[in-house]
């Protein structure tokens, strides 16, 4: 038998055990359960009340939607990346704003939704410097979009970074240029974003399944395997990858701006009128040469001519691939993708343009030229496609001086990106300028910023021989146009 000393030890215990519990708040408190698997000592009104953010009314999110409610308790789960946190899972580690890539922009930490900026920064995602030791001139620069434009005229630009207009407080102007508006996926008739089925990201509705539409306004009345099944082309590719799915049907890209019946056809878009052409023109029906008919992207060539577009007189001795070989030379295309190859014989074009020449059209001047047509920036000749340069230069278009006349830091300071990063960590910098790696050729850009491979490509070539990339976007020659400047829209039809 125990001593009453050790009784009132207990039951003074147990008042002081009792009574800390109390003090705990609401939202942290244990689960009332005598033991696991017992019946919860609280009702279930105050079970949910205790699981409510602080003035909601009943019937509002238990564990901000984010958990479930065990007699008072919120037990957190998530059905998305990150991890949900806090008392009533109202912290989520990802939720933090982001600039340019980066939580808090690098430059600050991320505390429950929040982000709380080192010394010498702020803003919702510590993206401005307190200080800033930039000229107006370098910092508008570096706000301007690939279109040369402030901040896609959707914001101010501070210290060399954008602060978009979002007055309303809304968010939905963001993005490094503010280049990203979900405005543009907002119902007009229910006033939801993408109608409530479906995510927007930069301005563009992404649906859930079973929902269509630039805002995910139609539904679909067919499963998403049925509909991937009616669009599949007898090669296994999605409308032959010359089109969109849209519920079970094909809606292939019409070349044709008159919105007449385009080049690319067929129930999955497996018809390509452009393969009779040898060279596209899209405001002419000069298929196959003009010598045989195009049915589903194959030429039947009249009597009298052969050849895969009907190119050939039967008069040449040369076999239709003796002759593509003597066109080819030493390049992967006949005349270097850049002309038309006759019996043998290449005719480059444009016609009449002496800056494309060669007897496999394999030399083409245009490349010594930069974006205001200055060759070879002025110090140096073009010879095949490539510049000499003059002395005391040196560069792919002799735009570097050897000898500079700045300092170390003067030129350093010209070099750098947005991110800091001198030439973005892809190039050497010298007089204020940035070489970009030579081991990397797609590489270019003032910063050494950009990829040339995103830059679209056909026949297997980047801007297809018909233009030079400028950061990601093809820059046609005079006579085309197209993303891949495959398009010619020369008055001549070579």
């Amino acid at each position: 038998m125990r001593p009453p000393g050790f009784r009132n030890f207990l039951l003074l215990a147990s008042s002081l055990l009792f009574a800390g519990l109390s003090a705990v708040p609401q939202s942290f408190s244990p689960s009332l359960r005598s033991w696991p698997g017992a019946a919860c000592r609280l009702s279930r009104a105050e079970s949910e009340r205790r699981c409510r953010a602080p003035g909601q009314p009943p019937g509002a999110a238990l564990c901000h939607g984010r958990g479930r409610c065990d007699c008072g308790v919120c037990i957190c789960h998530v059905t998305e990346p990150g991890m949900f946190f806090g008392p009533l899972c109202e912290c989520h580690e990802w939720v933090c704003e982001t600039y340019d890539g980066s939580t808090c922009a690098g430059h600050g930490k991320c505390d429950c939704g929040k982000c709380k900026c080192d010394q010498g920064w702020y803003g919702d995602a510590c993206q401005y410097p307190t200080n800033c030791d930039l000229t107006k001139k370098k910092s508008n620069q570096m706000c301007r979009n690939s279109q040369d434009i402030i901040c896609s005229n959707a914001g101010t630009c501070h210290c060399g970074r954008c602060k978009c207009d979002n007055s309303d407080g809304s968010g939905l102007v963001y993005g490094k240029f503010c280049e990203c508006d979900d405005r543009e996926c907002i119902d007009d008739e229910t006033e939801e974003i993408c109608g409530g089925h479906g995510k927007c990201y930069c301005g563009n509705c992404y649906c859930k399944a079973g929902w269509h539409g630039d805002k995910c306004e139609f539904q679909c009345d067919i499963t998403p395997w049925e509909s991937k099944r009616r669009c599949t082309s007898p090669d296994g590719k999605i409308c032959s990858n010359r089109g969109t799915c849209v519920c079970g049907e094909c809606t292939c890209h019409d070349v044709d701006p008159t919105g007449d019946w385009g080049d690319i056809h067929g129930d999955t878009c497996e018809c390509d009128e452009r393969d009779c052409r040898a060279v596209y023109d899209r405001y002419s029906d000069d298929f196959c040469s003009g010598h045989g008919q195009c049915n589903c992207g194959r030429c039947d060539c009249k009597a009298g001519w052969y050849g895969k577009k009907c190119e050939h007189p039967q008069s040449c001795t040369l076999s239709a691939d003796e002759s593509i070989r003597k066109c080819q030379g030493s390049s992967d295309l006949p005349c270097s993708g850049r002309g038309k190859c006759e019996c043998g014989k290449c005719t480059c074009y444009p016609p009449g343009d002496r800056r494309v020449y060669g007897k496999t059209c394999e030399c083409d001047d245009r490349r010594c030229e930069d974006l205001d047509g200055v060759v070879c920036g002025g110090h140096g000749t073009c010879s095949c496609g490539r510049c000499v340069c003059e002395r005391g230069w040196f560069g792919k278009l002799c735009q570097h001086p050897r000898k500079c006349n700045m300092t170390e830091e003067q030129s350093k300071n010209l070099c750098e990106s947005a991110d800091g990063i001198l030439c973005s960590g892809k190039g050497s910098c010298h007089c204020g300028k940035c070489i970009c790696s030579a081991e990397e050729w797609y590489i270019s850009g003032e910063f050494c910023d950009c990829d040339d491979r995103d830059c679209d490509k056909h026949d297997g070539l980047i801007c297809t021989g018909n233009g030079i990339c400028s950061c990601g976007n093809c820059e046609c020659w005079d006579g085309w146009n197209g993303n891949a400047c495959e398009i010619w829209l020369g008055s001549e039809y070579p």
